[in-house]
Parts: C-alpha cells; structure tokens; sequence
C-alpha cells in the first residue's frame, strides 16, 4: 500500500534529501504544513517567520510530505529515522535557522502514525534526557493541508550540490547498542580530512565515489564524523557535509565546506602540497616546463626497478622498465601505462605537439613526440612525478 506522512525538521531541503533515499519511499516533495491561511508561498511563510505564538494566524513549517510503500518500510522507520535526523528540543528553530517556519513537526495521516509519533516520542526523550537534552518541543498533529513548494525548491539539494544543507543531528541514537568512543587526532605533517555525515548524505557517496574512493596519494585521506575530532585547530565550520579539511600538523591550512568534484579537488590538493609558487605547481597546473636535466630528474633518471605515480592522484603513470635516456635532460618512456594519462593537441607557441595529461589529477606532464624507429618519446617533467620501487608496490 502507498501512503504519505508529512515531517517538519527545519530546512526542508536537507530533509527531503535525507527521506528521498531511503528504501520505501516513493517520493520526498518539499512544501509547507500546519499553517491557517490559504496558499502559502515561501515569501509568505519567510515573512510570517516571527509571528507571536498566540497569534490568530499560524505560519505554515518548511514541510517534505514522505510517500511510501508499505511493504518496503513502515511509518515507525521512518518516525524514528525523523526524531534522529534534528534537534527536536529546540523551539521555532534548527541551529542558526530560526523562525516558526523551521519548527519541528509530525503531521500524521492515519491513527496508527499518531501512535507511533507519540510513543516514540516518549522513548526518545528518555534517550535524549540521559544525553542531557531538554524536552522535545515536536508538534504533533493530523495533516489538514500539505501545500507542495515551488518548483525551485523540489530536489534543491540534487541540482545544487554546494547548497546549504547543514546537520542538526543530536547523535542520539534509538538503537541500544554501546559503540566504543573512536577519537580522531592528527597524524602529523600534512594530511586530508573529509567530514562526513551520520545520517544518509548524497553528497557524501557523491564525494567517495567519485574522488576519495579513487586516491592514491601520498598525503593520508581520512573519513571521521566532526565529533570524533581532537586536537585539531580549524577554522572552518563543520556545518555542512562532505567538508574537505585540508591540514597540517593539526592546523586547518585549507577548508572547504560541501562537495568537491575530482578537478577541485586535485587543484586544492595541488595548492596544499605543492604551492603556488613551486616548479611543480607551475608544470602541472601552468603547462610549465623544468628546466633540462634538473635536480629532480637526475634523482630520477637511474632509479632502480619501479614505476612513476602522479604526485597529486597517486596512479601509476609510467615504469622504469619502459624508460630510456633520451639525452634531451627531460625523463623519457616509451609508452605511459594503460589508460593513465590522455593525449591532447598542443598549438601554443607556434609548435604542433601533443600534450600530456594525468588523466584522474588532470595535470600537465609533458608530451609526447615521434621517433624515427616508429616508436614514441613521452617527455616528461620529473617535478610532477613521485616514484615507488616495484617492492613497494
């Protein structure tokens, strides 16, 4: 059976985002609930905001009416799922959204979801109380009217992945069962931070699956809830999830708040651990070249058994067994390994040439010429490379 129950948590759009992915549910749409007057419209229910609670009129709450099929979730799932998603002890308000509007609420659609409101209700105010929280300031009443939001609002959060969409979870938990406290500390030296969600996030997944799951680097990537942080000095604040903290020796050097797509993430990277000024930063980022036979390539050029890795991304870009002495000064390879870098037509300074280019980080490596036996020379800038011997692998 398909049926629907209205929740009010604050900012409609990060709860819309937060039901719409759960199993069962058929469709999370943002709108406005609990309110006495007709047709409300987001300037409406913004510019009632702070009308006084004994007023004649009621504001409407920033709504997201959850359509679900039965026989894949229940209401009880998904009311608990709400109690956790917010900070119910707190009146007219979600953290820095403050206003009637942003009042947490149940706006039940049958008897049944009217008991489990209130049952669950109590069951969390005792977990809450325990937690030292106050009292739950939840109203709970029957649906009258569920009134969608304009279309702008309706998947907010998808069409725009560097929304707001703060996190306003207590941390408390239905479940009874005692995780062990983990404390995240710095490592020392330079390493990156990604704070991630309690909650289901998209943006979270969005970030792991496309960038972090695939890093290499040598800077340590780390994924830890805000909570779990100690001494750590930062000045960005964890309001939003994914939040990318770039640090050193547990200070904040760069912080970025919402996602990060592969390019971005790699150019900050880039700023992080090369700088802005290095020769490293101008070949990758500029199409710089190092100078023939620099230091880094005399370090490079008679390594032992091993491969070459990008010095943002971490991939395997070329191996020494495909190396050859060119006597150019730039490291030379025959070939580059399968399917690392991407070849691209180079017409700058008046030259015909084929540039090459790290194809996960995007950075500038060099190029690529033909030789007179019909083999070919990548010619490539060491700066922009790290090596690792084969029985590091």
């Amino acid at each position: 059976m398909i049926t629907s129950i209205v929740f009010a948590a604050g900012c409609f759009w990060g709860v819309e985002k937060h039901f719409e992915h759960m199993r069962g549910v058929v469709k999370a749409e943002s709108g406005y609930a609990g309110g006495t007057y007709a047709n409300p419209t987001y300037e409406d229910v913004l510019s009632m905001r702070r009308l006084k609670p004994n007023s004649a009129t009621k504001n409407y709450a920033e709504s997201v009416r959850v359509t679900f099929d039965t026989s894949k979730t229940d209401a009880k799932t998904l009311i608990k799922s709400f109690w956790e998603l917010h900070d119910p002890t707190q009146y007219n308000r979600q953290g820095n959204d403050i206003g009637n509007n942003y009042r947490s609420a149940i706006y039940y659609t049958n008897a049944r979801q009217e008991k489990i409101a209130y049952s669950t209700e109590k069951e969390y105010q005792k977990l809450l109380s325990k937690a030292g929280y106050s009292t739950i300031k939840t109203e709970i009443k029957p649906l009258v009217k569920f009134y969608p939001a304009e279309k702008y609002h309706q998947d907010y959060l998808e069409k725009n992945p560097y929304g707001y969409c703060p996190n306003h979870a207590t941390g408390v938990k239905f479940s009874t069962v005692k995780t062990q406290e983990k404390v995240v500390t710095p490592l020392g030296g330079k390493e990156i931070l990604v704070i991630t969600s309690e909650n289901y996030c998209p943006y979270c997944e969005k970030f792991k699956k496309e960038v972090s799951s695939l890093y290499h680097g040598s800077v340590p990537l780390r994924t830890v809830f805000a909570k779990d942080l100690k001494n750590f000095h930062l000045q960005t604040k964890l309001f939003a999830t994914p939040t990318i903290l770039f640090i050193e020796n547990g200070k904040e050097v760069i912080g970025h708040p919402g996602y990060m797509d592969a390019k971005q993430f790699y150019k900050t990277l880039g700023d992080f651990k090369l700088g802005k000024n290095s020769q490293a930063y101008n070949v990758a980022f500029y199409e710089g070249t190092d100078a023939p036979g620099c230091k880094q390539y005399d370090i490079f050029k008679d390594t032992p058994d091993g491969v070459f890795v990008d010095k943002l991304s971490g991939d395997v870009l070329f191996d020494t067994r495909d190396r050859f002495h060119s006597g150019t000064g730039w490291l030379s390879f025959y070939k580059a390994a399968k399917g690392a870098v991407i070849e691209k037509e180079d017409n700058s300074y008046g030259m015909q040439r084929t540039e090459i280019v790290a194809k996960k980080s995007g950075i500038h490596l060099g190029h690529v010429f033909p030789r007179a036996d019909g083999r070919r020379r990548f010619c490539i800038d060491a700066t922009v490379l790290e090596f690792i011997p084969r029985d590091k692998l």
